[in-house]
């Protein structure tokens, strides 16, 4: 596999010499997976790595460094514990399940602790992102967050539900390249906010109000803000539960 990368950035990087000629004669045919690859190697397209295993992510540091570009998260990191110094030294998140794993060889050797230690890594630096790609998990990060947290405290980390929020709001901004724009409450960001009737990490808690771009778009004290289901189709008054 590593020869079939370097060949590709090897490719890649002689088109990006060859577009970059004054004389357009000079230039190669213009290609679009290259012109990819040419933008990754030009700054213009952060990188998100799909790697479980601890040895793989450390080859593809190797290799982003060999072609000059930036890994900015590698995705379902089940051993990204083991080199959590190295990936906070580079500066490079890591998006991980809570507690899923062991479902195939590659994802068999985790701890529940993984976000926490990344998080943890060189003095606090490390960057730790709580993410699913299940259908169900996705809507509940809040609560997943709450189980890493769970994990990391009950190892001996110290970290608070403010800065758990940060595994679900302002990493996965940075990962993406765009923490100058959202990710937190600030001046002259952009937010979706969330308020929740109790603590936002508890199962117990309900979203109260959501505004989407400073609109008010849930609000479940008031149906008349709130969206409609399938459930509800061909219900006149819902208060009365009144089928047509």
């Amino acid at each position: 596999n590593m020869a079939g990368y370097r060949t590709a950035w090897i490719e890649a990087a002689e088109y990006t010499d060859g577009m970059n000629e004054k004389d357009s004669d000079r230039r190669p045919t213009r290609d679009l997976a290259m012109d990819t690859l040419m933008g990754v190697l030009n700054g213009e397209i952060l990188i998100q790595n799909h790697c479980y295993r601890a040895e793989e992510m450390a080859m593809m540091i190797e290799l982003s460094k060999e072609f000059n570009y930036k890994i900015t998260a590698f995705h379902h990191a089940v051993e990204a514990y083991k080199i959590a110094d190295l990936l906070a030294e580079e500066g490079i998140c890591a998006a991980l399940w809570a507690d899923w794993w062991g479902f195939k060889h590659e994802a068999y050797d985790m701890v529940q602790a993984n976000i926490a230690i990344i998080d943890q890594a060189r003095n606090g630096s490390g960057c730790a992102i709580v993410h699913s790609d299940d259908a169900v998990g996705i809507q509940h990060l809040n609560q997943e967050a709450a189980k890493a947290m769970a994990a990391g405290n009950r190892a001996g980390f110290e970290i608070s539900k403010a800065h758990a929020m940060r595994w679900i709001t302002s990493n996965p901004a940075k990962a993406a390249g765009i923490l100058n724009q959202t990710g937190s409450i600030e001046v002259g960001k952009d937010a979706d906010v969330v308020l929740w009737t109790g603590n936002p990490f508890s199962v117990y808690s309900r979203a109260e109000k959501v505004l989407i771009d400073g609109a008010l778009a849930f609000d479940m004290n008031n149906p008349k803000i709130q969206p409609i289901t399938d459930f509800d189709l061909g219900i006149i008054q819902p208060q009365t539960n009144r089928v047509q």
